[in-house]
């Protein structure tokens, strides 16, 4: 079932993000050659709980991070851990919080230093997508309009889109429905209401869209181990013109002239 948020609600949602994107504010000061994604995550939990806030993501269904850790083939749900960032490297950081019952979601994918060329311009495409996909979320039409926008944005350039992960609702809890998946048609799936807040997330992998999830049963990553990126803001739909309840200016901010 969708849940329309009330304004009240709204205000809410909108403090939660904004927890949300101050905390990935936060976590961009440190990204750098020589960090641990452990370190990461820890950051990430001492501010949370700093601000009053609680990291939804940690133990939910067992899963041992604040952030989602997403580092080069990684897609999604990557586990905090001893690795050492090394120059070249991206490493995308997915988190929820939550904050008087509502949530958050957002992720960003950071380069580490220097990254190829392509790499950077492959970080910067997959950005564009997210805003092509939040453009297409109007009042009126429905789920796959965002679906295609990301997808066909993202095909013309020769980057695949992973099939088996998508974005969702969110509210109370971090995954309400609908689906919103990174493919489709223009024109199928729930209607798209004044309201509905979801969670717009392209996962898009520079060779194959096959995945293959590991042992743990958490950890998704490419096939072919080619990289992977993945952005993602929370929004709540508003007529014609949605509104971006999380943002990534606490990260321009950090990062100054190194924000991509």
């Amino acid at each position: 079932m969708i849940y329309l948020k009330t304004e009240e609600e709204l205000q809410l949602m909108r403090a939660a993000a904004e927890l949300t994107s101050a905390t990935l504010g936060e976590v961009a000061r440190w990204v750098a050659p020589g960090v641990t994604t452990q370190k990461l995550d820890t950051i990430a939990r001492e501010y949370i709980l700093d601000h009053g806030g609680r990291p939804a993501c940690l133990g939910y269904h067992g899963f041992p991070g604040t952030l989602c850790i997403e580092v080069n083939e990684y897609v999604v749900h990557g586990f905090p851990s001893a690795y050492v960032l090394r120059e070249g490297d991206i490493v995308g950081t997915d988190l929820v919080v939550e904050l008087n019952g509502y949530c958050g979601d957002s992720c960003y994918t950071f380069p580490v230093g220097e990254v190829a060329p392509e790499v950077d311009t492959f970080l910067r495409h997959v950005k564009e997508s997210l805003y092509k996909g939040i453009d297409a979320a109007k009042a009126g039409h429905r789920i796959g309009d965002i679906s295609n926008a990301v997808q066909s944005y993202c095909e013309k350039l020769g980057y695949t889109v992973v099939r088996e992960m998508c974005g969702h609702g969110i509210g109370r809890s971090m995954h309400e429905d609908p689906e919103v998946p990174n493919f489709g048609r223009r024109g199928i799936g729930p209607v798209m209401k004044d309201g509905m807040c979801i969670c717009i997330e392209p996962m898009i992998n520079m060779g194959s869209k096959n995945i293959v999830i590991e042992r743990d049963g958490w950890q998704a990553r490419t096939k072919d181990r080619k990289w992977s990126a993945h952005y993602e803001h929370t929004i709540v739909v508003r007529g014609e013109d949605p509104e971006i309840l999380t943002s990534f200016e606490p990260i321009r901010e950090a990062l100054g002239e190194r924000f991509i």
